[in-house]
């Protein structure tokens, strides 16, 4: 079974694909790819998520493995833009990590890198944090305030209600370990792929704290900091995420 993909703009033209974040789908990005129609763009639903939700399991590595086949597949000239937000910008990161021939340049934001080997108490306190939010995890109230804490527009209520309502708890539970656990692949300080790390404002310290690794990390990387803004910041100014993606992905490095 092959990922949902939504595809639009030209097939002969360069392609962008973008990649969501965890327990979202590719809705998140049509305020760019309305944008980009003078660019070929692929949206898919990652594993165990939106309409791939039949898809699993859904790890990272794995994920990487089906982006990269796309890329292959998928443009025209066997190299995309890639762009991502949280666990799909850790997607980026690992396909940088073993196939950097197929990115031409690649923006990534939100970036979780652990520092640490596994932390068997913070093993325990994940698995308790998810049979806590099991019982509300459906509910319209709990909904609204999780799209608060990433200040969604209202406007998006019945989309992310629907990418949450189709996640399982089994499913919800091993993306989050794949995201808290990310490490960074063997060898990417070699790869020469222009790279724009990138975190809001208003994200958590441990986002920006990750993106300082990066820019260590990644040779042809530059960072920005999103004014006033969060976690999914291009839900919040679209405009300004537009404007920042179209500048990074024409810029010779």
């Amino acid at each position: 079974m092959d990922l949902y993909l939504k595809e639009t703009g030209p097939r002969n033209a360069e392609t962008i694909i973008f990649l969501h974040g965890n327990a979202m789908a590719g809705w998140i990005w049509d305020g760019q790819i309305k944008e980009f129609d003078d660019y070929h763009c692929i949206v898919p639903d990652l594993p165990e998520h939106g309409r791939s939700i039949n898809i699993k399991p859904f790890t990272i590595d794995k994920s990487a493995e089906m982006i990269s086949e796309i890329i292959r597949n998928h443009t025209s000239k066997g190299k995309a833009h890639l762009v991502g937000i949280s666990v799909g910008a850790q997607i980026i990161i690992q396909i940088l990590g073993k196939n950097p021939e197929l990115v031409d340049h690649a923006i990534i934001s939100g970036t979780l890198i652990q520092r640490n080997s596994h932390n068997e108490s913070l093993l325990k306190l994940l698995d308790y944090a998810i049979n806590v939010y099991k019982p509300v995890k459906d509910t319209d109230f709990f909904i609204k305030a999780n799209m608060r804490t990433y200040n969604m527009p209202k406007y998006l209520f019945d989309k992310f209600k629907e990418s949450t309502l189709v996640i399982k708890h089994d499913s919800l539970n091993r993306i989050l370990k794949e995201n808290i656990f990310f490490k960074l692949p063997d060898g990417l300080e070699k790869i020469e792929v222009p790279v724009l790390v990138m975190a809001g404002e208003k994200d958590y310290k441990i986002i920006k704290d990750s993106a300082d690794d990066l820019l260590t990390s990644l040779k042809m990387s530059q960072g920005y900091i999103a004014p006033n803004v969060g976690h999914v910041w291009n839900l919040e100014d679209p405009n300004h995420f537009n404007w920042i993606l179209r500048r990074w992905i024409t810029i010779k490095l």
